[in-house]
């Protein structure tokens, strides 16, 4: 039997790790060039399968799938797939969230030292041949300070091993979803929303973007926070609402940010927080190296396979009875 799996929203240079997981039982792979739900619908229908990066599988493009048994997302995220639409339709809706801890928290700890080192700004301000101590603002070391975790799934653990040289005085997690003692067996404490935001120094974002999730970084929390605070996000941008956070670094609420993810991606030239100082920027590729980018390909196409093979997703997001 022959199955065609369409991969949307083509973003990388070749297809050899799916191409060699795939074609084994015979899979034709469609790339499509758009991220655009019409062309979606009008591409899809025949597909036993999708593999999807940010193009919007959302309940009108699914509701087009005549034959589609599994949609794959190439990532750790899925907000932009319809679960509850795939399910009704009895598709699997399946990620891969173990391809990019050590990459992710990599790049967690760079924004972080970036801010507390001003490593950013001070690099843009000799080349301007500014030559000053004082050019970049105050500056305190991490030691004896206490470092906030906004969930505590793999990547924040990881990057919490890595945080384990520097001599932090305490290591807070907020985390709904861990209780006590979890988190405690782990050499960290946990703590209520309050708490985090009032007695941190340095906050780490890990959490999925949802409904009780998105804007919950806004002027209310922001401004619970001590005027030395540095935050990073390296999970969805939605989470901080940006209005807010352009107030809390341009009015001094907070120290500085750094920021992987941004609302809206790719990010606008015009967006404001690109004209501040007190913030080090990248773009949503925190994800990336070499290794996890092959790690992430085969992986995604593993989930097709499994299903097209009569199977389950080893990553399945969902129950398909």
């Amino acid at each position: 039997m022959s199955f065609q799996v369409i991969i949307a929203d083509d973003r990388y240079p070749h297809y050899r790790e799916e191409t060699a997981v795939l074609s084994a039982m015979g899979a034709n792979i469609v790339t499509i060039k758009s991220q655009v739900a019409a062309d979606l619908i009008q591409a899809c229908p025949s597909a036993d399968g999708i593999i999807v990066n940010l193009a919007p599988i959302n309940a009108d493009v699914i509701a087009a799938l005549t034959r589609c048994r599994i949609i794959s997302r190439y990532g750790v995220g899925y907000d932009n797939v319809d679960v509850k639409a795939a399910t009704a339709k009895g598709i699997w809706v399946a990620n891969v969230p173990d391809y990019c801890g050590e990459d992710v928290s990599d790049q967690a700890l760079a924004l972080l030292m970036s801010c507390v080192r001003k490593v950013a700004l001070r690099d843009r301000q000799v080349r301007a041949g500014v030559w000053s101590i004082q050019s970049a603002g105050p500056e305190w070391r991490l030691q004896g300070k206490t470092f906030v975790f906004f969930g505590f799934g793999q990547i924040a653990r990881i990057l919490h091993r890595k945080l384990g040289g520097f001599q932090l005085q305490r290591v807070l997690v907020y985390d709904p979803f861990l209780d006590e003692a979890a988190i405690r067996a782990l050499g960290a404490e946990k703590t209520d929303w309050d708490t985090a935001l009032r007695e941190g120094d340095f906050f780490s974002i890990h959490m999925p973007l949802n409904d009780k999730t998105r804007g919950l970084f806004n002027e209310v929390a922001l401004r619970k926070m001590k005027p030395t605070a540095i935050i990073i996000n390296t999970s969805r941008g939605p989470i901080i609402d940006e209005r807010a956070l352009y107030r809390a670094l341009s009015e001094h609420w907070i120290n500085s940010a750094g920021l992987d993810v941004f609302e809206k991606e790719p990010v606008n030239p015009d967006n404001p927080l690109l004209t501040l100082d007190n913030i080090t920027v990248s773009g949503h590729t925190g994800w990336y190296t070499e290794e996890s980018q092959t790690e992430l390909k085969r992986k995604a196409a593993e989930n097709v396979m499994n299903v097209l093979a009569g199977g389950k997703p080893k990553y399945a997001v969902n129950r398909i009875e």
